[in-house]
């Protein structure tokens, strides 16, 4: 188990920090995105992941980077990952190179 704070999610992000503060709807801000209303919304509500392509709509529309949306909606996956049960058997090889890189 992570003792991190769950990554915010992209799209709560937008909706927060750049929708609200615009006064945009979400259909106003669909149509300028060029998307659907609905897969918006399952976006700003956290139903769906950001894609590549939508970081790359929203980077256009913010001036920021898809890279920037990409790396937030990144760290939301691997916590979640890290945070349910994996049950992995590791590899021998890689676990003995392992243990020989740290006792030097």
């Amino acid at each position: 188990m992570n003792d991190r704070r769950k990554p915010t999610h992209p799209g709560v992000l937008l909706k927060e920090e750049v929708l609200k503060p615009l006064g945009m709807t979400i259909t106003e801000a669909a149509k300028d995105l060029g998307v659907s209303r609905k897969n918006l919304s399952e976006l700003l509500n956290e139903r769906i992941s950001l894609s590549p392509d939508m970081a790359v709509r929203i980077s256009k529309a913010t001036n920021t980077t898809p890279e920037s949306w990409l790396g937030m909606q990144a760290k939301l996956d691997i916590w979640e990952s890290e945070n349910k049960e994996i049950n992995v058997i590791p590899f021998p090889l890689i676990q003995e190179d392992y243990n020989a890189i740290r006792e030097g």
